[in-house]
């Protein structure tokens, strides 16, 4: 009678953990690279709790006393005019932004998900416009809108910020990546239209992408400064960006505004990081759904 006999079972050696070594010398580049991004930030925080006597007398970063002192003395400028010039530059960026997100989007999602006559003709000019500063786009777009008489107004700088070629070529990648064939040919077979495909199936599983160029316009929008200063006329309607540079050319006769457009720079990057800390929760939700259904 033969007897089975077991083997013993096979003990799977673990591997030592593996150290990652760090570079000093990357490390140090890092750290380079840090201070020289933060420093700037870093005195503007200082100079703007400083009054203009320390601030021209003194070079040091120890803070001061004098922050709400020169807030206040910013806010009553001229009946609260910086004020108006935040809630202008919100208008253009928010206005701008949503309207370009969206544009972007749709633009994005025809080209990753149809095909049309004169396609690659269409994503090639996307890619020409990201290519051309908005910088050299400023006076053609002032002649155009004087044509109309739009000129000096809210229009003047909204309408140019519509179209974001680079926006559109960001969806165009995202909608390519994120919306699979088979998902959008299921929406169809339910008995979806092409826009309620796009609505209610494409537009949610591209929101990741949708956050950054969001956010991408946005800050473009807030920071920039040739357009609203071409198109605009009447100080009333200025973004802050042109409102503080028109305080920096007084701090040549008078001083004291000096230390109201260091507080204003201040205060007028307060939105953005706002905005930065609202919107990175929805990309750790979707980087973190995307890593579940991998």
């Amino acid at each position: 009678m033969a007897v089975l006999t077991v083997p013993p079972p096979v003990r799977e050696e673990t591997p030592p953990p593996r150290f990652k070594r760090t570079s000093p010398t990357a490390t140090v580049l890092l750290l380079l690279g840090a201070a020289y991004c933060l420093l700037p930030v870093l005195w503007v925080l200082v100079a703007s709790t400083k009054s203009a006597s320390e601030l021209f007398n003194t070079f040091t970063f120890l803070p001061s006393t004098h922050l709400f002192d020169n807030i206040a003395f910013l806010s009553g400028y001229r009946d609260g005019l910086y004020w108006r010039w935040m809630v202008n530059s919100a208008i253009f960026a928010g206005g701008g932004a949503a309207v370009s997100t969206l544009v972007s989007a749709m633009a994005g999602f025809a080209l990753a998900k149809y095909e049309f006559r004169g396609k690659s003709v269409a994503f090639n000019l996307v890619l020409a416009g990201v290519l051309v500063p908005a910088v050299i786009l400023a006076v053609p777009q002032y002649l155009l809108l004087a044509k109309v008489g739009l000129t000096n107004t809210y229009w003047a700088v909204l309408l140019p910020s519509f179209i974001s070629p680079y926006g559109i070529y960001l969806c165009r990648i995202f909608a390519a990546a994120t919306v699979p064939d088979e998902v959008l040919e299921a929406a169809r077979m339910d008995g979806a239209s092409d826009g309620r495909a796009f609505w209610r199936v494409a537009l949610p599983m591209m929101r990741s992408g949708l956050v950054t160029v969001l956010l991408f316009q946005f800050v473009a929008i807030w920071n920039n400064y040739m357009l609203p200063f071409i198109m605009l006329g009447d100080d009333k309607l200025f973004p802050v960006t042109v409102g503080l540079s028109g305080l920096l050319n007084q701090g040549a006769t008078q001083p004291a505004m000096y230390t109201s457009v260091v507080t204003g720079s201040l205060l007028s990057v307060v939105p953005l990081v706002v905005l930065f800390l609202t919107l990175q929760r929805y990309w750790r939700v979707d980087l973190g759904a995307g890593a579940v259904k991998a």
